[in-house]
């Protein structure tokens, strides 16, 4: 039941992934910000790089104080005062929205690590998979309610909203999202608890440590000439980074180029990201099940290739137009389920190897390459067009998909 707060914030948050893009670059006075698409790129980008000291320091104050709740109040409480802010006239000046969402983006983050904990600390290591996919999936379909109630605003199926100009209507939208995070603020307060007691982690290390030392015993033993071998935290590390830039660079510009192939239809935008939610759900809901039988270190580098094939593909239905509209939404159902299966792994392997009181390092891994990521997305895609930057993002797929077979994971 404690999830339950996140699943209306989701709502929130998945009506806002399309919707922000889209608010920004219709602002009159981009140009100060070098046009629309860069103005999105310095937004997000900018919001990013701050959040990922921030992360760090959300992570060791929760495991510090051991107090994880009081930090995703603070997520929640603070998102929700933001996104009323924003509904003001002052903040239709293109600058100080900014300001606003970098400052909403760093108190954002702090709900990240401290939810990473209450799963991994709540249940048991061989159930980790099964409780990050289900809280994953659970979350998942929030944000496509998020989603769907953006598609229904932004087609005016309701009298009221097709009565609506598109100003007033934006500010009722981010009135929405404010509620919403209101919502989850109070089911927070009454269904979350701290654990009682924090040692799973720290029991999983010594299991690995141990099992490390058991190995190298018995190899020594049998005189193997070949060296043991263990995972690579750096390996890991940057495998992160570069998969994580791989994906804001794709999918920062990828609403508008959405809005243009669809000839200026945000209602078909809004589809699009349900699609790439859909498959994301299903891989939440797959890997849970069957976690237990998979060997997550040899099937992970596979979906990290295998989202690179699929924007390599995209690439090639976008050049030779074969059905562009259906093919993308196709291809978007198994980016989202490929990113699932991934995310599902790579979370449960970090919180073996991050040590206890730097929970919030996977998120600053995460944000160096989506930073990074989200501004070069909005600036190759104005600079050299939309095929270039997904062609560029693919090869980041790949990439990642080498170092983790090369560095991080040892067979």
């Amino acid at each position: 039941m404690w999830r339950l707060g996140f699943f209306f914030h989701e709502i929130a948050f998945g009506l806002l992934s399309v919707f922000i893009p889209l608010y920004l670059v219709a602002f009159k006075n981009t140009s100060i910000m070098g046009g629309p698409l860069v103005a999105l790129g310095i937004m997000t980008s900018i919001a990013i790089v701050c959040s990922i000291p921030a992360s760090l320091l959300w992570g060791y104050l929760c495991d510090a104080t051991r107090h994880y709740k009081v930090f995703i109040l603070l997520s929640f409480l603070s998102s929700a005062i933001i996104l009323f802010l924003m509904a003001l006239p002052f903040a239709q000046n293109i600058v100080i929205f900014v300001i606003l969402y970098v400052i909403m983006q760093v108190l954002h983050v702090s709900h990240e690590a401290p939810k990473n904990v209450l799963i991994a600390e709540h249940y048991s290591r061989d159930d980790w998979e099964r409780s990050y996919g289900f809280y994953e999936g659970l979350t998942e379909i929030g944000f496509i309610i998020g989603l769907v109630v953006g598609l229904v605003l932004s087609v005016g199926l309701f009298a009221l909203t097709a009565s609506l100009s598109s100003s007033v209507l934006a500010t009722y939208t981010l009135y929405l999202c404010g509620l919403l995070s209101v919502i989850a603020f109070i089911l927070s307060i009454a269904l979350i608890a701290d654990p009682l007691m924090i040692f799973e982690r720290r029991l999983v290390g010594m299991e690995k440590a141990i099992d490390f030392t058991t190995r190298g015993v018995e190899s020594y033993s049998l005189r193997l000439k070949s060296p043991l071998k263990r995972e690579s935290f750096p390996g890991f590390a940057f495998a992160i980074v570069i998969f994580s830039l791989a994906t804001s660079l794709f999918f920062t510009p990828l609403p508008i180029y959405l809005k243009t192939i669809f000839n200026g239809q945000s209602s078909m935008v809004y589809v699009a990201y349900i699609l790439n939610s859909i498959g994301a759900t299903i891989g939440y809901f797959l890997i849970r099940n069957r976690a237990r039988s998979m060997d997550l270190r040899k099937q992970m580098p596979r979906y990290v290739l295998f989202r690179s094939l699929l924007i390599f593909l995209l690439v090639g239905v976008i050049q030779l137009a074969i059905s562009p509209t259906i093919t993308t939404g196709i291809f978007l159902l198994f980016l989202g389920f490929a990113y699932a299966m991934y995310y599902i792994m790579m979370i449960s392997l970090s919180m073996e190897l991050i040590p206890e009181g730097k929970t919030g390092f996977f998120d600053g891994l995460v944000g160096l390459g989506a930073a990074v990521g989200s501004f070069l997305g909005p600036y190759l895609a104005e600079n050299l067009s939309y095929v270039p930057t997904f062609l560029i993002a693919a090869f980041a797929f790949f990439c990642a998909f080498l170092i983790l077979k090369v560095f991080a994971i040892k067979d």
